[in-house]
This record gives structure tokens, C-alpha cells and sequence, in this order.
């Protein structure tokens, strides 16, 4: 008895694996089974059929800053649960619950680095994050990236993947639409270049504003973007929508999209972009906030006219 008790825990324990949760991933698309080590070393596309998986905050950062590496730029704490909302359960729990599964404090993310030598800003929604809709928190996120583009002279480029707004949030979601306009406004005065990357999904209040207000609008094959969804739609107009309507590649052909970019592209495309934009000599001559050339506007910090009391506090 006492052998059972000792021992065999101890011979259960030393033949022990550790296994990942899943090894193999089933594309959506054409149910193809890849290795899932094969589709990270992929940029998490499927190899086969081009499919494009969705990326956390962290990957989307990750993949897109030179060598990985990236600033957080701090966001301001807000109220969580400023309603205190309950549907099925408490919005308060549903903020845990969110946290706890990706890590972050809300559905965006913002960091400061390099793009091919070149400094930006970039701002990446996480659809992990209550379908990375927008709030209060996430709002402040977009427009404190934002001002971080300005203070720093730099592009500012947001990956978009949401449901739209946060209606536990009500009203107070809402009016991050107009909050976060009034910040591309001020980048478009100080002629800094400001690109949407929309990704799948790109739907609701976060299309209906700065999703769709970029001086350059990009998207990843096969993402679906509009407002409504497309079965909404349908059962409005009682009519049945066309082929591949509201992907990437139908908006483009409409006018809606500027390109439509593969993700092994999209590093060197954001940084060629931003260069034309801005004026800037082409990759190769490092570049620094301190250096870039002017372009028409004020960028060098000491040559800049301190911000009103209105333009710092729009709201």
C-alpha cells in the first residue's frame, strides 16, 4: 500500500508530456488541416488557401514593428463599468472575464517603434477582447495614440477588427465616434499621414468612424467590412446580396477600399506609404522624430505653437 501511494505518482509524473492545446488548425475556408507551427511561421495564413486568421493586439504589434519589438504607450484609466450594466450578467464580470483571456486592459492596444527604420505609431484592435468593441477605455487608447503620433511627428496606422461599439457602454460608446474624428482632424492639420489596415471582422460604429476616415484605406484578404452585417441586409431589402459582398476585394473594386494587401506585404507597404506621405528619403537612410524632414507643416516640436486649452481637451 504504502509503494502505491509513494511511488506511483511519482513514475505517473516523470512520463508526463506537456502538449499544446491544439497542435493541428482547420482553415475556415477550404477545411484544410495544417500544422499550427506551419501557420505561425506563416504569419498565422493559412499556407494552402491564403486564408488569413485573426491576430491578438500583441501579434498584430508584434509582426508589424521591426524585430518585434515596440513602446506601449500608456492609456488613461477610465470608469470600467460607467452604467453599471447587467444583461445575462454583469458587464463588470464580462471586463474580467476579457482581461483574463487576453491579457490587456481593453480592446485596443497602442506602441510606439519602427517600420522598416521608419517611427510610427500604431494602434491595433483585439477581437478577443468582447469582439474588440469600442468604449470609453478603448476610445482613449485610440486618441492617446493619436496624440502620440503628433507629439512624436510620426504616421499613426490603426488595425481595426471590431463589432463596433460597446452598447453595455451606451451613449457614452457612442461618442467615442466623434471624439476619435476630432483627432484625425488634427492630423490631418499637421499633415501627418493617418492609414486604416482593416481586418476581418470591421463592423458597426468603429467602420462609421475612424475605420473609414484614413488618408489611405488598406485591407487584409477576404475581410469582411461594412456596418450592418450582411444577413441584417438582407432581410431589409428582401433582396439577396451579391458574391463576396462587403469583402475586401468587392469594397475595392467599388472604391471603398484603396488595396488590398497580403500580411507578408503590409510591413513593407505601411512603410513605403508613410515615406511617400511624408516626403522622406526611401528606406535605407535611418530615420528619427528628431530628423524627419518638414513637410509643409510645423514637425519639429520646437518650432510648434503650444496647443490651446480647446485643442487639448476637444470634449
Amino acid at each position: 500500500m504504502s509503494w502505491i501511494t509513494d511511488v506511483a505518482p511519482k513514475i505517473k509524473t516523470l512520463f508526463k508530456r506537456d502538449a499544446p492545446d491544439s497542435l493541428w488548425i482547420k482553415c475556415p475556408d477550404s477545411g484544410q488541416v495544417v500544422f499550427q507551427k506551419d501557420v505561425e511561421a506563416n504569419q498565422w495564413v493559412i499556407p494552402g488557401s491564403g486564408h488569413h486568421m485573426r491576430l491578438s493586439a500583441t501579434q498584430r504589434l508584434m509582426l508589424t514593428f521591426d524585430e518585434g519589438q515596440w513602446t506601449d504607450v500608456p492609456v488613461p484609466e477610465v470608469d470600467s463599468d460607467p452604467l453599471k450594466f447587467r444583461d445575462t450578467k454583469r458587464y463588470s464580470d464580462r471586463l474580467k472575464e476579457a482581461r483574463t483571456k487576453t491579457g490587456l486592459p481593453d480592446a485596443i492596444k497602442v506602441g510606439m517603434g519602427t517600420v522598416e527604420g521608419l517611427p510610427m505609431t500604431v494602434a491595433a484592435h483585439d477581437p478577443d477582447f468582447i469582439g474588440g468593441s469600442l468604449g470609453v477605455a478603448a476610445g482613449e487608447a485610440f486618441i492617446r495614440g493619436a496624440e502620440t503620433a503628433i507629439e512624436r511627428a510620426t504616421p499613426y496606422v490603426a488595425f481595426t477588427a471590431s463589432g463596433g461599439a460597446r452598447m453595455q457602454e451606451g451613449i457614452l460608446s457612442l461618442m467615442q465616434m466623434a471624439r476619435t474624428t476630432v483627432l484625425i482632424q488634427r492630423l490631418r492639420e499637421r499633415k501627418l499621414p493617418y492609414i486604416v489596415v482593416l481586418t476581418n471582422p470591421t463592423t458597426g460604429g468603429v467602420t462609421a468612424s475612424y475605420a473609414m476616415l484614413g488618408d489611405v484605406h488598406m485591407a487584409e484578404p477576404g475581410a469582411l467590412i461594412g456596418f450592418a452585417g450582411p444577413r441584417v441586409i438582407e432581410q431589409t431589402i428582401r433582396e439577396h446580396l451579391p458574391d463576396g459582398f462587403q469583402r475586401a476585394e468587392f469594397l475595392k473594386e467599388h472604391g471603398m477600399v484603396d488595396m488590398v494587401v497580403h500580411r507578408h506585404d503590409l510591413r513593407s507597404t505601411l512603410a513605403r506609404l508613410c515615406r511617400l506621405l511624408m516626403r522622406l528619403p526611401a528606406h535605407g537612410v535611418e530615420m528619427t522624430p528628431d530628423t524627419m524632414v518638414d513637410n509643409g507643416s510645423d514637425l519639429h516640436e520646437a518650432d510648434r505653437p503650444a496647443p490651446s486649452a480647446e485643442q487639448s481637451n476637444p470634449l
